[in-house]
């Protein structure tokens, strides 16, 4: 496994833009496939994006399609998340994971992302 930190999280307008991301430690990052997750307050996690372990394809929830770009740097031990016409309802604590397919056994903590009208 591997231990997950995120960053990037903040308060920004309706229209603006962030860049999450999520630093991984040890020398297995390049193993795995990343996925980012977010939790509105009330609702369950739900699955953000996901890009496989060369960074080779990408998907993405529908709801965030045209708006958010998943990327890694398998050479940092990094994976991205930029955040573009952000909306008041993705205001979420988002999370990254490491896995394989679509399973996902290590999470990080989580940072919040607050969009104001």
């Amino acid at each position: 496994q591997v231990q997950l930190v995120e960053s990037g999280g903040g308060l920004v307008q309706a229209g603006g833009s962030l860049r999450l991301s999520c630093a991984a430690s040890g020398r297995t990052f390049s193993w795995y496939d990343m996925g980012w997750f977010r939790q509105a307050p009330g609702e369950e996690r739900v699955f953000v994006a996901r890009i496989t372990r060369c960074g080779g394809r990408t998907s993405y929830a529908d709801s965030v399609k045209g708006r958010f770009t998943i990327s890694r740097d398998n050479a940092k031990n990094t994976v991205y998340l930029q955040m573009n016409s952000l909306k008041v309802e993705d205001t979420a604590v988002y999370y990254c994971a490491a896995g394989l397919g679509d399973t996902y056994h290590s999470w990080g903590q989580g940072t919040q992302v607050t969009v104001s009208s």
